[in-house]
């Protein structure tokens, strides 16, 4: 993979939040979130469903503005220099929205323009992404004939095509292969080698605690724990806990787990009781 594009800021953090809330009419989504991501980092971003996990990745892309506080990506403000904000960053989606009637290659070269590119200027990275997944021989096939995993993997192309200095990823797992999987843990990787920096959200936590150097955690719009995963363990007083435990922990999600585990002897109670399977 080629170099991120040359940071303006070199010295501060990647990412910053600083008091971010975002309020739909008066329910507060956020509420007040602080948040510095260094360069050169996989941050994870985890939260159950509607924590406002989803709402703070879409003011990070530039998607939703904030009701209050400021997001800083590279040291620019993504409200007030938008453009200039927006440069250093790659936007994977967990639900790719792609133009069905053009072709892989095609698409490439609309995006390329979306950023100002010439086509001369990223032909030889859009081969080498489609190559590496091995979407080169569909490359002038019509997206609508892509399978969704095939979507998945042009769409992380698209997002790599203009060499950003950041790459927020929702869900990246999801549709792809194992194969493929393992080509994005690696491609991930290499990213923040290169001094990247990947702002990572998803529920399959094996893949946070594999891939990140740290992890917040948000419940009912704000974060809850954050830091490394020993950090992690000692705000949860956890011990050598996994991540799944500790997620659990904090969010109360372990209430959740015991009532699962109280509903699966249930079940099983009944059927035996009433002789299933019995002659």
């Amino acid at each position: 993979m080629s170099e991120p594009i040359s940071p303006t800021h070199a010295l501060g953090p990647m990412l910053k939040l600083e008091g971010v809330v975002k309020r739909y009419g008066k329910f507060t989504a956020v509420s007040g979130l602080d948040l510095e991501v260094p360069r050169g980092e996989i941050f994870g971003f985890l939260g159950p469903n509607g924590a406002g996990k989803t709402t703070t990745i879409r003011m990070v892309a530039g998607v939703l503005r904030p009701s209050e506080g400021r997001i800083l990506l590279g040291g620019d403000d993504i409200v007030a220099s938008p453009e200039r904000a927006k440069q250093r960053l790659g936007y994977i989606p967990d639900r790719p929205f792609l133009y069905e009637k053009l072709s892989g290659g095609e698409f490439l070269r609309f995006v390329a323009g979306l950023w100002g590119k010439e086509w001369s200027e990223v032909e030889g990275q859009a081969d080498r992404l489609l190559e590496i997944f091995h979407l080169t021989e569909w490359k002038d096939e019509l997206v609508e004939s892509y399978s969704h995993g095939m979507r998945q993997k042009l769409l992380i192309s698209s997002a790599l095509l203009h060499q950003p200095q950041m790459i927020l990823v929702d869900e990246p797992m999801v549709g792809l292969d194992p194969r493929s999987a393992r080509i994005l843990k690696d491609l991930m990787r290499t990213f923040v080698e290169k001094g990247g920096t990947i702002f990572l959200s998803t529920h399959t936590l094996e893949v946070a605690e594999a891939l990140c150097d740290r992890i917040a955690i948000i419940s009912r719009g704000a974060i809850i724990a954050q830091g490394t995963m020993d950090d992690l363990r000692g705000q949860a007083q956890a011990g050598g806990a996994h991540l799944e435990e500790i997620f659990l922990k904090v969010t109360g999600g372990q209430d959740m787990a015991d009532v699962i585990a109280s509903l699966q002897q249930a079940i099983e109670a009944p059927a035996s009781d009433a002789g299933i399977g019995s002659t």
